[in-house]
């Protein structure tokens, strides 16, 4: 019992504490307190030492204290005896569910580790070489650090050992003497790449000052310092030339012990067959020798170098030095990312990077990711599902015809322009929020409302008849009112489509004609939201709906973003929600975005995503839509000419993430000065007129658009020169 005491972690730490008393871990400054993580490191270099003295004062102390003070001996004697004289009786017993004890013991594994697979990537590496290697090794096998070890690391620490870093090589003959005293024997052109210095003349003055030797080891010619005299001769069996002083001959402990233990320490991992060639020695002796030092705590075997398949093995301060390295490379990856690697995330989030697929399949997708979304219908067809598929409107009334899709009308934005909702069927109930605004009260709009109430789904002409005909504009007009007011929808985007290009018509004169009467704008069949949501679901479900639909679409999701998306109560309502989200693993709350508040929520693939390497591709997005994090998640960039904002018809160009120029009303905002940026903008540009016939640019920062450096860049793309700017000609 007594040995397996002194191999437990309360060992350790009642040795530390007694060692501490007796004054054998001095403090670094006195009156100051050595930090915890300090005191162990110490008071296991002690104890490795002590372990060998069994009557080490400390450690009888320590024996004392555990076995008297924690531990019950006289009781577990008795039990033990009672055991023996069959007063108490063992019994093996199987059984459905853990005890008591076992349980709260497995219900803190369950806690601690059940969720550590959705951590993201760079917070779980960094986790992981913070731990325990007996741990490490306990939890994710043997082959663990090829993943967490960064190559870049283990190459420059390797250039290092071997001082042929920068700043590594030497000089000077005490500078070469050091060099064959750390590194071992070398040959001529190993030593020359390693200093600075001519290495013959530096090697013929030490030679004849007698500190090197000329040595043969693996039938290659070195040089040895001449402390190393004996270790060669009696642990590589290397024939010393003649005239060493006897000083130098006397054996030591452990001849191959050292040469070997001195190979680990300056080089990286490596295997059995790297030591024999070096060393010109049998792969058995090499490999015996290896497990002696890692008896002795000098050497770790296991798999450490990223790409490598063999066991390798690694000196154990040349592994903490790597994992340093590694994990400080690590922590900079969890670092807060700059706010433009939230835009250059959402624009990839939400597909409008990847290649624009035809199809029912990803126009569904992308109807799921903008649930809820308030787009202005002018953008939504032309820019915002236009940008995520290769979008056909026929495709989307099918979907709409079928009842898989449903448009909900969110507001007005002038006579012929409306902001609008899509939604899946099936999900309307839960999106749908509750209009804020005063119900509409005329007479048209209340026998409107009867009548679908009433008779349900119908077309306009049945609706124009039940408000009492008349003037069908009037009918027409409050019908509008109503969608845009969402309390009416319509069974495709057609009526909308058609309103988005009407031109205002004169009355007729005389009596007017119902059936010539009709505009295209009040095509198809319309029917009340009212009978599609039914019973309002509980504000507990809907807010849950709410903060899936977000996370789904933002990816990190921040108070600002939650703001921008008109959610009643803001980020204070869904912060309840998103914490037991947090709690039960789906996701990742951090500190993901700087700038943005501490309080920030993410899906734990999107904070992968979030640090990847920028792509400097620029990309042309509405300024309304919804994967456009600027003026609602970001501040748009400050501008001495001007302020964006996120208009109906205006645009974006983003570049990695960065704003670099803005377009609305005629008019551009650059935010670079990089020429280069300025052409790609260009071509951006030309895009959107493409998208929209008939654009028309006056002004660039306030200057005549002709006249800058982008206008030259926009005449290459297909911009003409006309008396009033540069406008888009079709090819």
């Amino acid at each position: 019992m007594v040995d397996r005491v002194a191999e437990s972690a309360l060992f350790a730490a009642r040795f530390r504490e007694a060692a501490a008393r007796a004054l054998l871990l001095p403090r670094r400054r006195p009156g100051s307190r050595t930090p915890l993580w300090l005191q162990r490191r110490k008071s296991a270099d002690l104890l490795s030492v002590a372990r060998e003295f069994g009557s080490f004062p400390i450690m009888l102390e320590t024996y004392r204290e555990i076995l008297q003070d924690d531990f019950d001996l006289p009781a577990l004697i008795e039990v033990l005896g009672d055991i023996r004289s069959r007063t108490v009786r063992v019994v093996e017993m199987d059984v459905d569910v853990p005890s008591p004890f076992a349980a709260s013991l497995l219900f803190s594994f369950i806690a601690a580790y059940l969720y550590e697979a959705d951590t993201p990537l760079a917070e779980r590496r960094a986790a992981a070489l913070t731990l325990d290697r007996d741990l490490l090794r306990e939890l994710l096998g043997e082959g663990e650090l090829r993943e967490l070890l960064s190559a870049d690391v283990v190459a420059t620490i390797e250039l290092e050992l071997q001082r042929l870093a920068d700043g590594y090589r030497t000089k000077g003959a005490e500078g070469v003497a050091d060099l064959l005293r750390m590194l071992g024997p070398l040959t001529t052109t190993e030593v020359d790449v390693r200093t600075e210095d001519a290495a013959i003349e530096t090697l013929a003055a030490l030679q004849e000052a007698r500190r090197i030797i000329p040595v043969t080891i693996a039938g290659t010619g070195q040089w040895a310092i001449i402390e190393d005299a004996s270790r060669l001769r009696d642990g590589l069996g290397v024939q010393m030339p003649p005239g060493v002083p006897h000083t130098f001959l006397e054996p030591v402990v452990d001849p191959l012990g050292d040469l070997i233990g001195r190979y680990a320490r300056t080089h990286g991992p490596f295997t059995n067959e790297h030591v024999a060639e070096r060393l010109g020695l049998p792969i058995a002796v090499v490999d015996t020798t290896l497990q002696r030092l890692e008896a002795a705590g000098r050497v770790t075997a296991g798999e450490f170098r990223p790409g490598g398949r063999d066991r390798e093995w690694v000196d154990n301060e040349v592994l903490r030095r790597l994992k340093r390295r590694s994990l400080a490379v690590l922590r900079k990856e969890i670092e807060p990312t700059e706010p433009a690697a939230l835009a250059r995330l959402s624009v990839t989030w939400n597909g409008l990077t990847t290649r624009r697929r035809p199809g029912a399949g990803p126009l569904l997708d992308a109807v799921r990711r903008l649930q809820g979304a308030v787009i202005p219908a002018s953008v939504l067809e032309t820019d915002v599902l236009a940008g995520r598929v290769d979008y056909s409107p026929g495709v989307l009334d099918q979907l709409m015809v079928t009842g898989d899709v449903v448009w909900m009308g969110r507001g007005t934005l002038g006579s012929r322009d409306g902001k609008l909702a899509l939604y899946l069927r099936e999900r309307l109930p839960l999106l749908t929020l509750p209009s804020t605004d005063e119900p509409l009260t005329g007479k048209l709009h209340e026998a409107i409302r009867q009548h679908l109430t009433h008779r349900g789904a119908s077309f306009f002409r049945d609706l124009y008849e039940a408000v009492g005909g008349g003037d069908p504009s009037e009918a027409l007009e409050a019908l509008w009112d109503l969608v845009w007011h969402g309390e009416i929808t319509n069974d495709t985007l057609a009526p909308v489509r058609a309103l988005l290009t009407s031109r205002p018509r004169k009355a007729a004169k005389g009596r007017p004609s119902v059936s010539s009467s009709f505009p295209p704008s009040s095509a198809g069949r319309w029917y009340l939201v009212s009978d599609l949501v039914g019973t309002l679901p509980e504000p507990t479900a809907r807010a849950t709906a709410w903060a899936d639909q977000l996370l789904d679409r933002h990816g990190v999701l921040t108070r600002r973003a939650v703001l921008g998306e008109g959610f009643p109560g803001g980020f204070s309502a869904l912060y309840p929600l998103l914490s037991h989200m947090e709690d039960i693993g789906k996701v990742r709350r951090g500190y993901f975005v700087e700038g943005l508040g501490g309080s920030q929520f993410a899906l734990p693939g999107a904070v992968d995503r979030l640090r990847t390497d920028p792509a400097d591709l620029p990309i042309l997005v509405a300024a309304t839509d919804p994967a456009n994090p600027y003026g609602a998640a970001l501040d748009w960039p400050p501008h001495e000419h001007g302020r964006a904002s996120r208009s109906a018809g205006a645009y974006v160009i983003l570049s990695a993430g960065k704003l670099i120029a803005y377009v609305e009303n005629r008019k551009v905002l650059t935010f670079t000065t990089d020429v280069n940026q300025l052409g790609e903008a260009a071509g951006q540009i030309a895009e959107a007129g493409r998208r929209r016939s008939g654009l028309r640019l006056l002004t660039s920062d306030d200057e005549p658009i002709s006249q800058t450096p982008l206008g030259g860049f926009l005449k290459e793309s297909g911009f003409v020169l006309g008396h009033r700017g540069l406008t888009y000609r079709h090819a």
